[in-house]
């Protein structure tokens, strides 16, 4: 029989929904979208450019990349701004931008697989 470590927990805990900072954080968010003025895509797309020039952390991409998605916000857009952004804030930053997403995409989704596979007992 194999234990979760805490982080494994945490982000298996976080990818079922229990989440109350990341939905503290996605509630403020939305509050800044109604005061933006920007329709809900064009919105997603800047704070995706800043997520890149800040260096943001991947789980700052899966929070925003999800809600971005639901708001029509394709593949193809993300790689345009990626592509949009690289002369002002450099190929490094977009390429660790890149896998960031990755990584956060991948570790949700091994998250909501392992969460969803019930442990076997041995013996």
């Amino acid at each position: 029989m194999t234990s979760q470590t805490a982080p494994e927990a945490t982000l298996g805990s976080i990818a079922q929904g229990d989440a109350p900072v990341l939905e503290r954080l996605i509630a403020m968010n939305l509050d800044s979208l109604e005061g933006s003025g920007l329709d809900e895509r064009t919105y997603f797309l800047a704070r995706l450019a800043a997520l890149v020039a800040m260096d943001a952390a991947p789980v700052s991409y899966v929070m925003n990349l999800g809600l971005a998605a639901d708001a029509g916000v394709t593949v193809e857009d993300v790689q345009g701004v990626l592509i949009g952004i690289a002369p002002m804030v450099g190929s490094a930053r977009v390429a660790a931008a890149a896998g960031k997403i990755l990584r956060g995409a991948f570790g949700v989704a091994v998250a909501l697989d392992e969460a969803s596979v019930p442990e076997q007992r041995q013996g």
